[in-house]
């Protein structure tokens, strides 16, 4: 039985599906996920017994997403250590995230947290946690 209270999935409306698999897609993969279904507004990746749907479809208002807005401000993601949030953030650059906070970087969240938030071209935040 899984554990009470650990998510069950997230799902995130997009405005493009292609480029969110390109970009939100392509991170959840360097995470461990695997992509596990796909159709022709969607597609979900599963990490254990967790997974995450992107979808874009005609249920999808109108509008860019907002991460200031209320509701969803970012998600935040184990990455392993320093080195490989480091790597990851530098990967995810090239892949045209945008390092948010980049005076603060990498203790944005304060000192004593070594992270990176990252911004998609959607207007997504993650924020790559690391666990040393």
């Amino acid at each position: 039985m899984p554990t009470r209270g650990h998510l069950h999935h997230l799902e995130l409306w997009v405005p493009d599906l292609d480029r969110a698999a390109g970009t939100l897609g392509w991170l959840l993969e360097q995470l461990g996920h695997t992509r596990t279904a796909t159709w022709a507004t969607g597609g979900s990746w599963t990490l254990g017994d967790t997974y995450v749907v992107l979808e874009s479809g005609p249920d999808v208002a109108d509008g860019p997403h907002e991460r200031r807005r209320p509701g969803l401000n970012h998600v935040a993601l184990h990455a392993g250590t320093r080195a490989d949030v480091d790597a990851l953030t530098a990967a995810a650059q090239e892949r045209g995230w945008t390092l948010l906070f980049p005076d603060r970087h990498p203790h944005a969240g304060g000192p004593d947290h070594y992270a990176a938030y990252l911004e998609d071209a959607d207007g997504f935040e993650v924020e790559l946690v690391a666990s040393d």
